[in-house]
């Protein structure tokens, strides 16, 4: 079993409150690491670490990061209260969905700054605690949440966030090729399906889970464990090999080249 763990370890987990942060968090909480998540509104940070402190360590640390100074006051409390990161998990996310005709300049400015700019300024303004963290044969990680939408062209209007996410796996692995060098592994996952505040829009009731899922050639849309689990791959010694690689973490839907509905 201590292949797998990640007992002891230091995590941050951003938008952590909810949705694929949360299953995260969870699942790294329960293996007995110790983890900070960050939320945009304090209230649900708060209220999202006291459910998960119920399985161990887990602090709140409330936070915007879509701005620069958000983003590096955030890096700045990490660094107050860890001197060593072992786990660096990137998951803050927006989206925006237009017509092509109608598509704000907002909503590239908002997206890019969340999903990539935050990764970029919380990887450099915590790879010190990184570099600490890192031991022969155990590197720190960073993981990057990606999505399959950065690795097909989807069929929604979401054009900023198809693009931001193909920019966080080119990023994933332009900085897992300058950190190697430091004892650090950057990895991604892209998910396919997972239900949260994101996805609601179509995966808000059972019936539209099951026609989703029926696009799936597994069958389903993706549950807690699966992401938790690739996580804990990539965080634990069983992943200490792996660097510079996107997951796609969605039923087959890309490797099977099917799924076209979704």
């Amino acid at each position: 079993m201590d292949l797998f763990s990640v007992q002891g370890k230091t995590a941050v987990v951003t938008g952590g409150s909810r949705g694929i942060g949360y299953m995260i968090a969870e699942g790294l909480v329960r293996g007995g690491a110790q983890v900070i998540i960050s939320a945009r509104k304090a209230q649900a940070c708060d209220e999202a670490a006291a459910r998960l402190s119920e399985f161990g360590a887990c602090e709140s640390v409330p936070a915007d990061l879509s701005a620069p100074e958000g983003a590096r006051g955030f890096a700045a409390a990490v660094r107050e209260r860890v001197g060593e990161l072992n786990i660096l998990v990137n998951n803050a996310g927006a989206s925006w969905g237009a017509p092509v005709e109608d598509f704000p300049d907002s909503g590239w400015d908002k997206v890019l700054d969340t999903n990539v700019k935050s990764i970029w300024w919380l990887s450099v303004g915590l790879l010190e605690q990184l570099r600490t963290a890192a031991r022969p044969g155990d590197p720190a990680r960073v993981i990057n949440i990606g999505s399959i939408d950065g690795l097909r062209v989807p069929s929604m209007d979401n054009y900023s966030y198809s693009a931001s996410k193909a920019a966080v796996h080119m990023l994933t692995r332009h900085l897992a090729r300058r950190f190697a060098g430091d004892g650090i592994t950057v990895n991604a996952i892209a998910p396919g399906p997972f239900e949260s505040k994101m996805t609601a829009f179509f995966l808000s009731t059972p019936e539209q889970r099951e026609a989703v899922g029926a696009n799936v050639p597994l069958g389903r849309i993706g549950e807690p464990d699966d992401v938790a689990g690739t996580t804990i791959f990539l965080a634990s010694r069983a992943g200490a090999y792996l660097t510079g690689t996107v997951i796609p973490l969605d039923g087959g839907i890309t490797g099977c080249n099917s799924g076209a509905g979704f």
